[in-house]
């Protein structure tokens, strides 16, 4: 029973590690806003187009939030689809 515990914490770990590379990239404002989010949930990139923002700071920070929020929910999606399989085999271990 330790090595399927072994087995499935280092499957775990793999698996966090595969989410640090995985990208979601998200636009906003007809692409004024291109906001990137890792697996981990942590924004990796922000691009302003300058031209499509034409100094309305206003609707940037509404755009801002709206791909921040975006990029976040769907790197939510896709970290818990990639863990899911893994996330099974935790009951056996008390962390259910």
């Amino acid at each position: 029973m330790a090595m399927d515990q072994m087995k499935m914490l280092m499957q775990l770990k793999k698996a966090q590690k595969e989410l640090q590379k995985e990208l979601i990239e998200v636009e906003a404002g007809d692409g004024a806003v291109v906001v990137q989010v890792n697996g981990e949930l942590k924004v990796k990139s922000i691009k302003v187009d300058e031209a499509l923002v034409d100094g309305d700071y206003r609707k940037l920070e509404k755009w801002l939030m709206a791909a921040i929020h975006d990029g976040m929910e769907e790197a939510q999606k896709m970290a818990a689809e990639k863990m899911k399989p893994l996330m099974g085999g935790l009951g056996n271990m008390g962390l259910q």
